[in-house]
């Protein structure tokens, strides 16, 4: 996740540093993901926001709360997707006022899948939209850049997640209850967070049911896994 100016970034990050790179365009880096379970859902990511090899943030916040019972984790520049997630938060609070239902997840995937595509050309968002609601119980949204929205057994976004989809397709399966959903997510982030520069700092957790939201975080030095004598 970027979260530095493209002119401030391009000051302290040499252009060579990233070959392929346009000018102007930066490196940036994160890891989301999020896994439904029959109580609910989990949300994960890490907290690093870097421009290259500049970490402008440890410990920002990358899951959003958009509603009582829907989340976004946040990928790609952090303004663009801070936009985002306050538009959709708006857009779900009129929805609710004039409706006098709590809103759908795939009502909030699809707002968000809307603006994504329509500004496409703009804005640099992948997004994972998650939550619980009476209808549909607990579901994930998937919405890379260019503004498909796809509903998927789980998600998994940002630079980080390339290094551990093997692990999550091993370890995942359909009757996870929502603490070794958390598990899994804390476990996954933190091999991310080891292979991937641009991942790293604490890992944030949130499971949604419908009681309530649950936060948890896992500090640097607690993480499951790590380096040798992290």
């Amino acid at each position: 996740m970027s979260g530095v100016t493209m002119q401030s970034a391009s000051m302290m990050v040499p252009e060579a540093s990233y070959p392929g790179l346009k000018p102007g365009e930066v490196s940036t880096g994160t890891t989301i993901m999020a896994i439904p379970t029959a109580e609910g859902v989990v949300l994960g990511a890490d907290s690093r926001v870097s421009t290259g090899t500049y970490v402008a943030n440890r410990v920002s916040d990358k899951i959003a709360q958009m509603s009582d019972h829907i989340f976004a984790c946040r990928s790609g520049s952090a303004a663009d997707t801070q936009a985002l997630t306050d538009y959709v938060k708006f857009y779900l609070q009129q929805l609710t006022v004039e409706t006098g239902r709590p809103p759908r997840v795939k009502t909030a995937a699809h707002l968000m899948q809307r603006l994504c595509y329509e500004n496409k050309d703009n804005l640099m968002a992948g997004v994972i939209v998650a939550g619980w609601d009476p209808v549909d119980g607990g579901s994930v949204y998937s919405i890379p850049l260019g503004g498909t929205c796809l509903k998927v057994p789980f998600a998994l976004s940002g630079s980080g997640s390339t290094y551990i989809y093997g692990l999550v397709d091993s370890e995942y399966n359909d009757s996870l209850s929502l603490q070794d959903a958390r598990t899994l997510v804390k476990k996954a982030i933190s091999h991310a967070m080891a292979r991937d520069g641009s991942s790293g700092g604490i890992i944030r957790t949130v499971a949604v049911t419908s009681e309530g939201n649950n936060r948890d975080y896992t500090p640097g030095n607690q993480l499951p896994f790590g380096p040798v004598g992290y």
